[in-house]
């Protein structure tokens, strides 16, 4: 019939752009960590790169902030939370690990966070996980033994992989109050608010520590050198904060509006894929063969782990996908 034919055709059309937009996000998510460490390496301290990331981004969302707040009154420690763990945090443990670890196996170690949620779920509270779930957790913990190669004497350095497994954790936070920080119906926060408001909040946190006016500012004024090419800092800060930051939230949030959790969590998988061929092409940062292997396993109990955590019947989730993109699934409800 004429109007079904319509309507599929729209149907069709709508999840195309959304898979672009998801990927673009991806993209933009997965280029962070290889735009931050040239930064890094020119004289600037990983918490002075992550306060200039989320200080840019904060002041470009900030009319965003100021349309929706309301959410200061009704979700305060929503936003609180958001603020301290899914920006602050997670952001300033993957900055300083990439001072130490190679980019792509930082982001797979973060990675395990999915699985690490069933931990939680399942020992703290207390709820039951399918057999899937802790195949994953299996999948993922024997694919991360690979990443850190255990068998040449975990020969990856222990304060990076330290580093890397606090953003992993600061990640489970942020997966857990997801599923405890929304209400169902009309009273759900617009995503868009509370990641304009959460990166207020996690401006003001790493303002106090990082001490910005402490920072080398000439840095920014001069040039970085990526594999031997050199690029102006102000360029890679750019694409840092309004790219890998701005862009990338709003485009995740607009696709998940128009695609299934399902397919958004399989979008979010490749942030790693896309931080590890982008570490490879543009930093020279190559992988060995077993990491290689390791990180798909890491991907693939990830997935396995996420898709199969139980949720509560009465609570929408916050958020959704990747380290930073978890909050976005919550807009399908929106």
């Amino acid at each position: 019939m004429p109007v079904q034919t319509i309507d599929s055709s729209a149907g069709h059309r709508g999840r195309g752009v959304g898979l672009g937009l998801a990927l673009a996000s991806a993209v933009a998510f997965g280029g962070s960590g290889v735009a931050a460490k040239p930064l890094i390496e020119a004289g600037l301290d990983p918490l002075h790169v992550v306060w200039l990331r989320v200080a840019g981004a904060a002041l470009v969302m900030l009319p965003l902030a100021v349309r929706h707040r309301a959410l200061l009154r009704r979700r305060p420690a929503l936003l609180a939370g958001f603020g301290l763990l899914g920006v602050a945090g997670v952001q300033a443990f993957y900055f300083a690990s990439i001072s130490r670890l190679p980019v792509g196996v930082a982001l797979l170690i973060e990675y395990l966070a999915p699985a690490l949620v069933l931990g939680w779920v399942r020992f703290v509270q207390r709820r039951p996980v399918t057999r899937a779930a802790a195949v994953g957790v299996v999948l993922a913990v024997g694919g991360l033994a690979c990443v850190v190669e255990v068998w040449s004497g975990l020969s990856i350095d222990a304060v990076g992989l330290l580093l890397a497994l606090g953003a992993a954790c600061c990640q489970v936070g942020y997966f857990v109050l997801s599923d405890q920080g929304t209400d169902s119906g009309a009273d759900t926060p617009d995503p868009l608010g509370v990641i304009a408001y959460g990166l207020l909040v996690g401006a003001a946190v790493l303002t106090v520590v990082a001490r910005p006016w402490s920072m080398d500012w000439s840095v920014l004024g001069g040039t970085a050198d990526m594999n031997g090419t050199s690029v102006a800092a102000a360029l890679l800060l750019s694409w840092i904060v309004l790219v890998a930051t701005v862009v990338a939230y709003v485009t995740g949030v607009v696709s998940v509006r128009r695609l299934s959790p399902q397919v958004a969590t399989v979008v979010a998988c490749l942030e790693a894929v896309v931080a590890t061929v982008l570490a490879w092409v543009l930093l020279g940062e190559h992988l060995s063969a077993p990491q290689i292997i390791g990180g798909a396993i890491v991907l693939l109990g990830a997935l396995i782990a996420q898709s199969s955590t139980p949720v509560k019947p009465s609570v929408e989730p916050v958020a959704s996908g990747g380290p930073e993109r978890e909050l976005s699934r919550r807009s399908t409800a929106a």
